[in-house]
């Protein structure tokens, strides 16, 4: 896959220039790896891209035991940084340090790094630029979904094949072990979140852990997971599931999430607020009564990390757009009982119209043991 990470820097620059910074500091290892096309993780070490916004040249600082890997990198300079090195003497020592206005991601940065900066550039202003970082990510080319639409591919094929390893007497755990293999064997990096496997009353919990309980019949059993490619594109997709035969309370739950779910990604176009989302599909669970069951906002973007711009909740008045990739997924979830979510990818094509990049069939399917 071709990305052109010299137009993702200009695009950035342009930006910076308009808010009159005369450098970037970046740090977070995915916003490096957005502009770069080099990804590690540095755990304690230092790692930067340095952006001079007038000449636009680019200092990678990044531990010496990856500069072999990075080579890949889409930088003027890469300087290695050993174990034994001050990180912030290294930049003084590479970096002109005239610079008035400093961006840098607050949430980011340490106050450590923060103050370490500040040795080296004593005269500069720092400001956040975190926003002009996220919204650059939230728009997504065509190169970026194609990069998305293998890791649906992925994981599609995960749930699968990892619903036919499912026997009586198995945990969730163990489910969680062979969904995470068979990621493995398919291709992917690695899971793009912590995979959750939660089953009968397990289900209500949105975020729950995966434990030693036991798939039962009569259970509802609430997968949600995804897979990051070795490209880093993120899949997120929730599929929920019987144990045995559905009573009537159960396929009721079900079918009201299914149609908020087609509810709100029916809303999804160009030109609208995005909390239309949010209001189209909650209004399906509240007009059947559930609506304190569903307490938390319907979406969120992804891209080559899980969670990124925009948040599709039913207060956010900013304007979807052209490009735009976010899921749709509301739920139910009722303490004690158990719940339901159906998780959908979305695109906001290049023609303003929705685009769903999972293919998972959503009607209620009933596993036996």
């Amino acid at each position: 896959m071709t990305i052109d990470y010299t137009s993702r820097k200009d695009a950035l620059i342009s930006n910076l220039k308009e808010q009159a910074v005369d450098a970037a500091l970046i740090t977070d290892p995915s916003n490096i790896y957005y502009m770069t096309g080099f990804f590690a993780d540095p755990h304690e070490r230092y790692m930067s891209l340095f952006i001079d916004v007038e000449s636009k040249e680019t200092h990678l600082f990044l531990p010496a035991l990856d500069k072999d890997a990075a080579e890949v990198a889409d930088a003027d300079h890469i300087i290695p940084i050993s174990d034994e090195e001050d990180p912030f003497a290294l930049i003084k020592a590479t970096i002109k340090s005239d610079v008035k206005t400093m961006g840098i991601e607050t949430n980011v940065v340490t106050v450590a790094h923060h103050n370490g900066l500040k040795s080296v550039f004593p005269e500069a202003r720092f400001t956040d630029i975190q926003e002009a970082l996220n919204l650059q990510r939230t728009f997504k080319s065509r190169e970026d979904v194609d990069g998305m639409k293998e890791a649906v591919r992925i994981i599609e094929t995960v749930l699968k094949e990892g619903l036919k390893t499912i026997k009586a007497g198995m945990t969730e755990a163990q489910l969680v072990a062979q969904f995470e293999y068979l990621m493995k064997v398919h291709g992917a990096a690695g899971p793009s979140f912590s995979t959750m496997v939660l089953a009968g009353e397990k289900a209500a919990l949105p975020h729950g852990t995966p434990g030693d309980r036991t798939l039962e019949n009569g259970d509802f059993l609430l997968i949600d997971f995804g897979v990051i490619t070795h490209d880093r594109y993120c899949s997120d997709i929730t599929r929920t599931f019987i144990i045995g035969e559905a009573t009537d309370k159960q396929n009721d739950i079900y079918n009201i999430v299914k149609a908020a779910t087609e509810a709100g990604v029916d809303a999804v176009k160009a030109g609208v607020p995005l909390k239309e989302f949010d209001i189209a599909a909650r209004s399906v669970i509240e007009s059947h009564g559930y609506g304190e069951y569903f307490n938390n906002r319907v979406g969120h973007g992804l891209g080559i990390e899980v969670h990124e711009a925009p948040s599709i909740h039913h207060l956010n008045e900013d304007v979807a757009k052209p490009g735009m990739l976010f899921t749709i997924e509301p739920g139910i979830y009722i303490p004690g009982y158990g719940g339901v979510r159906i998780e959908e990818e979305v695109y906001i094509n290049e023609a303003g119209e929705a685009e769903v990049l999972t293919t998972f069939p959503t009607e209620l399917q009933t596993i036996k043991i």
